[in-house]
């Protein structure tokens, strides 16, 4: 299986597509310059409000909603970890040896929140879920750092090996191996991708893993002026982010990186410098995989990455023989119809929905990961009377979901035909607008008529020409481009341009019909500066 990482990097946001055999299997996007709380994302908190009935805390963490802590959260560890930012926070030129600290009682798991917690308190807490819909942050006391091998949890000295290791031996073999390397004061746990790994390549990420710790420290006791500055925006001088997790590209990188990998294609200078410095460091014989993109056309356009979000995101989507799905959402779940269409695989009613039922089930899958979907999700697949049929679509559905990375429950059909499936949800689901609102008449019905549509196109070049000189990139909708470039080469609306303004065309399937942007020859995204009372 050939599987792709592709890297479309733009002036507002990061998109992350991962592909396996061409075909769409991941989407994520990252808003750059600002605070996204990630998942992993380490704050200095403060204690606002202590709710008895909830038994937890909400917790200003810089977020316009405030994050929530709740007793069970605080980890055994609690006490140990006060004790310990007390220290570093009272003597802020030395970093407290993790060797000498004294272990505090474990926190056990009943108890009240209040006996620990008070309004006011400056906690040290990370993010355990990302903002969803109107809820903020919810956040962990019980501090890791993750790593692609391991996991290293501060305070803790247990090595734990995942469950999904099977030989014993191997088991055996790492958690002797992590014990003999690991410094006092730590625990370890240590991931799947461990497997047959040598002892020099653990021991060299344990000693990054631990340092990664110390330098979170040491940001708490010598915050930057960044960290400084951002805290005056939340009007709370020691509310900040004191260590922040990998990029949203080095995270899935760290997360699914295999080498099976045939690609990452980076359209970026420095992200592609950093991807291609993480993946030098967990595996130097794949380093040349890490691609610079220099074609011109968009790197999703180039990869088929914008068709298949416009084909695969929207509320109905099609699957093999004429089936389709439709899918909603509440404040509470997710709602997916099955349906068969038109088309009839066989005369006999109970097997012709058995093998849509089927058949919709491989899609589904591909929808919660290409989605990433959380929660409670609800499936209405077609009715079947036949037991066995309902078995065989819950065998088949667990054995989809086995390849999940995400924790998740599959039950067995209900008495009316429903399968309900729970899936760890720590970000919000991805959604991509697949509509597009008439840029010419926003939305009334009427435009203006299109021959009108290509001189102000010229108007606008004229003026970016004014502004930024010869060399411009200008992007249009395939349909407009086509236009413009019909006929000969010397009667060519593009040509004409071109030779008056010293501009180039080029398409871009994620314009609208009637939508026009304008690029440097470096790829930036020109505009034109705001003027006086222009409303933004």
């Amino acid at each position: 299986m050939k599987s792709e990482l592709i890297v479309d990097v733009q002036p507002q946001e990061i998109a992350i597509a991962l592909t396996e055999d061409d075909r769409l299997q991941e989407i994520t996007r990252e808003k750059r310059d600002v605070d996204n709380f990630a998942v992993g994302n380490i704050y200095y908190g403060r204690v606002k409000k202590v709710m008895p009935a909830l038994n937890a805390v909400f917790v200003d963490v810089g977020h316009e909603k405030e994050a929530f802590l709740h007793y069970l959260d605080l980890g055994s560890q609690f006490l140990t970890l006060r004790d310990y930012l007390s220290k570093a926070v009272s003597d802020r030129r030395k970093i407290p040896s993790m060797s000498r600290i004294q272990h505090q009682k474990e926190v056990g798991k009943e108890g009240q929140i209040s006996d620990y917690v008070k309004v006011g308190d400056l906690l040290l807490v990370q993010v355990s879920k990302e903002p969803i819909n109107t809820k903020g942050p919810r956040l962990t006391t019980e501090l890791s750092i993750a790593g692609r091998n391991m996991v290293l949890m501060p305070f803790s000295e247990k090595v734990m090996v995942s469950s999904k290791i099977k030989r014993e031996s191997e088991r055996s073999r790492l958690k002797q191996l992590v014990q003999s390397i690991k410094p006092a004061g730590y625990g370890v746990i240590v991931r799947t991708v461990a497997e047959d790994k040598r002892v020099a390549e653990l021991d060299n990420e344990l000693r990054i893993l631990v340092k990664r710790w110390e330098d979170t420290i040491r940001s708490l006791q010598k915050p930057k002026e960044k960290d400084l500055q951002a805290a005056k925006k939340n009007k709370d001088a020691e509310v900040r982010l004191v260590s922040e997790e990998l990029g949203r590209t080095i995270g899935i990188i760290r997360d699914v990186f295999s080498p099976e990998f045939s690609s990452i294609q980076v359209n970026d200078d420095t992200i592609y410098e950093d991807v291609r410095e993480y993946v030098e460091l967990i595996a130097p014989e794949s380093v040349k995989i890490v691609k610079k993109y220099k074609g011109k056309e968009p790197i999703f356009d180039k990869f088929d990455i914008t068709r298949q979000m416009k084909t695969g995101l929207g509320r109905t989507v099609g699957f093999k023989n004429g089936g389709y799905l439709v899918i909603d959402r509440t404040e509470a779940l997710f709602a997916i119809d099955v349906n068969t269409g038109s088309k009839k695989l066989f005369e006999d009613h109970e097997e012709n929905a058995f093998q849509y039922n089927m058949l919709a089930a491989d899609e589904i899958v591909h929808q919660l990961r290409l989605r990433d979907i959380g929660g409670i999700i609800i499936i209405d697949f077609v009715d079947m009377d036949s037991k066995e049929h309902q078995e065989q679509l819950y065998r088949h559905m667990c054995q989809l979901m086995a390849h999940d990375r995400a924790k998740h429950n599959v039950l067995p059909l209900s008495k009316f035909g429903l399968m309900q499936i729970t899936r760890q949800r720590v970000r919000p689901a991805v959604e991509v607008n697949v509509t597009e609102v008439c840029p010419m008449c926003l939305g009334k019905g009427k435009v203006q008529p299109t021959l009108l549509f290509t001189d102000q196109i010229e108007e606008q070049i004229a003026h970016m020409r004014e502004h930024f000189g010869r060399g411009i990139r200008v992007h249009l909708h395939p349909y407009v481009y086509a236009y413009v470039t019909k006929g000969s080469l010397f009667s060519r609306l593009s040509t004409k341009w071109f030779k008056k303004y010293g501009v180039r065309v080029q398409e871009n399937q994620s314009l609208g019909m009637l939508e026009t942007k304008f690029y440097s020859r470096q790829g930036n995204l020109l505009e034109l500066p705001k003027e006086d009372g222009e409303k933004s």
